[in-house]
């Protein structure tokens, strides 16, 4: 794939043409290839046919599949790997140039481009200060390439043994049965979801391939009631990976391997063919009567949760309140805590025999897999040292820098200009809205460890419903300022007081132009770590900055959770009052030079941007010293 900002179209010529000039960094690499274009008319014919069926029946040879379960007529079949599936690439894929470099993962972020680019990215890619095992896992996370499509999976017998290996133990388990769909229920689709698994040096534990229903064409009522499951809350999860930093508690990641199969459905739910799978002839236009749930269905994730809580606190776990996906255990005065995501989960605290008993219960329960030392947890990277728990999201920024073609791009020192306000103008030339869209969502989980891109991000937020041409290059601004430092994050060091909390607040009055509301911004430290942070629009107009200021103030002491329901000022002071009469709350002045959420409600220059993120423990711990 090619990709460039400035396009030359030779209407004249034909593709890779001697007369056409292409311009672009694989200029070479597209003139080279060694395709012969001549059809036969027996190819030609069988290409005919394919069109016609894609047009009219499709062809179910190449999606169906056999499972010991339900083809009984073929039970031998279904013993062996190649039996379960009998997977074949699309047929135009067999015409396809031979590549002397197959198999051997091309660069993702090539150090050669810098014979090219002005800015190359290998400029700021650094990993001199890691050690030789993080080194190979962050490198391990830059080479391996995921399919995007089945038939490209199937062109690698790495990912086609992985797709065998699913459908056994969905088979295994008895997740369905072929039956006839009956009148007037409508299946629901499937698709396959690739993934790579990293052990904990950084070599490659193993390839894996899912497969996952369709769940948004499920509807109320008939095949699905119930959904909402609780996940993991990223604060939660910083909130305790400082305390291991400053505890000096290990951090252990556990995976439950096919976990959604575990729980039961209620619901009679029915789902397509799995795609790339082979079945009997007679058999093709058959669905699958879903036992057990699945990745994907909308009643998964409560039906997987249940099943895993019922355990958990079997085993003499208490649920947390404020958190239910954190399981606290206290005996002899030791803890230990587990908090899950879905199916990955971590466990730490200071007692390694309750963790070795939890590990094995945990595994006669459910099919578990110990994947070491916590290395890469929700898309973050986590590194420990004798300094402490260090968190980014390098891999994230990088591939965001490579999809949006912002590798080759200038960098700046700020991911917003000083002083700068956004605004909804009369006549503002637009811009794609669907793009926009997807740059702040894309963006948006890059802020679980980059607290430097929350104003950046709030403000770029707020136009999302009607983005204009200077929104959109607010948002190429935050993508040169990521290639400045794709790699910082949040060090957690190790602290004397890990039960300190601080909090910063501070609030722009009046700082919006479109509607005159306030912004504003807070910092949480916990134990001397930064583990919670916020930059917002306030609800309501405040008529004075020091209203601003109090409303922020009582926000934070109001609702520590966040729920953005504080409605009255007069309430609120009063709540304040009593907090602080009893000690519970102190609220210090403090200089304008030392209010480190300045930076969470206006645009600063890149020197006091720079100072701020030293005191919140931002680093980039790759860059050389």
């Amino acid at each position: 794939m090619y990709i460039t900002m400035d396009v030359v179209f030779h209407e004249d010529s034909m593709y890779f043409s001697s007369e056409s000039e292409l311009q672009g960094e694989y200029h070479k690499e597209i003139q080279t290839l060694d395709y012969d274009y001549h059809i036969s008319e027996e190819d030609e014919s069988r290409q005919s046919e394919l069109v016609n069926q894609e047009a009219g029946e499709l062809d179910m040879s190449g999606q169906q599949f056999r499972s010991k379960d339900v083809f009984i007529e073929i039970p031998n079949q279904s013993l062996s790997v190649e039996g379960v599936l009998n997977l074949e690439p699309d047929p135009f894929m067999k015409r396809l140039p031979h590549r002397h470099n197959r198999g051997i993962p091309k660069p993702t972020y090539e150090p050669e481009l810098s014979t090219k680019v002005k800015y190359p990215m290998s400029n700021y890619v650094y990993n001199h200060r890691l050690s030789e095992s993080n080194k190979s896992f962050v490198n391990q996370l830059s080479t391996v390439a995921i399919p995007n499509s089945v038939q490209e999976a199937l062109a690698d017998p790495r990912w086609k043994a992985t797709m065998n290996e699913e459908m056994e133990s969905l088979q295994k388990n008895e997740t369905w049965e072929l039956v006839e769909c009956p009148p007037g229920k409508k299946p629901v689709g499937c698709c396959w979801i690739y993934t790579v698994k990293y052990k904990a040096d950084g070599s490659i534990e193993r390839f894996k391939a899912r497969l996952v229903a369709k769940g948004y064409t499920q509807t109320y009522g008939i095949d699905y009631t119930e959904t909402f499951a609780p996940v993991a809350k990223i604060k939660t999860v910083r909130v305790l990976l400082s305390l291991a930093a400053n505890l000096d508690w290990p951090l252990q990641q556990f995976d439950v391997k096919n976990a959604f199969l575990h729980g039961k459905l209620s619901e009679e739910v029915y789902m397509d063919l799995p795609p790339g799978c082979m079945v009997p002839e007679k058999q093709c236009q058959k669905v699958c009567k879903l036992k057990k749930s699945l990745y994907g269905l909308k009643q998964s994730p409560r039906a997987w949760f249940g099943r895993f809580t019922k355990s958990v606190r079997a085993f003499g776990y208490r649920q947390s309140n404020s958190d239910h996906t954190l399981f606290l255990k206290k005996q002899h005065g030791k803890i230990t805590a587990l908090i899950v995501y879905v199916d990955d989960m971590v466990v730490t605290g200071n007692d390694p025999e309750e963790r070795k008993a939890l590990q094995n219960y945990l595994s006669r329960e459910f099919e578990m897999k110990d994947l070491g030392p916590l290395k890469y947890f929700l898309g973050i990277e986590v590194s420990q040292s004798s300094e402490g728990i260090f968190l980014s999201q390098r891999k994230y920024a990088l591939d965001l820098l490579q999809e949006t073609g912002m590798l080759g791009c200038q960098p700046v020192n700020t991911p917003i200009e000083e002083g700068l306000k956004l605004c909804v103008e009369p006549n503002q030339v637009s811009t794609d809205k669907g793009r926009y869209q997807r740059f702040v969502g894309r963006l948006m989980y890059l802020a679980h460890t980059r607290p430097d891109l929350a104003y950046a991000l709030s403000v770029v937020s707020q136009y999302m419903h009607n983005p204009g041409e200077q929104h959109m290059n607010a948002i190429m601004r935050i993508l040169r300022y990521l290639k400045n430092a794709p790699r910082k994050g949040i060090l957690f060091a190790k602290n004397v007081d890990h039960q300190s909390i601080e909090v910063y607040t501070d609030a722009d009055w009046a700082g919006a132009v479109d509607d005159r509301r306030s912004t504003s911004g807070y910092f949480t430290f916990v134990g001397g770590n930064l583990v919670t942070w916020k930059s917002k629009k306030q609800n309501v107009v405040a008529r004075s900055s020091a209203e601003a200021e109090f409303r922020v103030a009582c926000d934070i002491a109001h609702n520590p959770v966040q729920h953005d329901r504080t409605k009255h000022v007069d309430v609120d002071r009063f709540f304040i009052k009593e907090k602080l009469d009893d000690k519970i709350v102190e609220l210090p002045k403090i200089r304008s030079e030392d209010q480190l959420a300045n930076i969470l409600t206006k645009a600063v220059s890149s020197q006091v941007f720079s100072k701020f993120l030293d005191k919140l423990g931002m680093y980039d711990i790759y860059a050389p010293t």
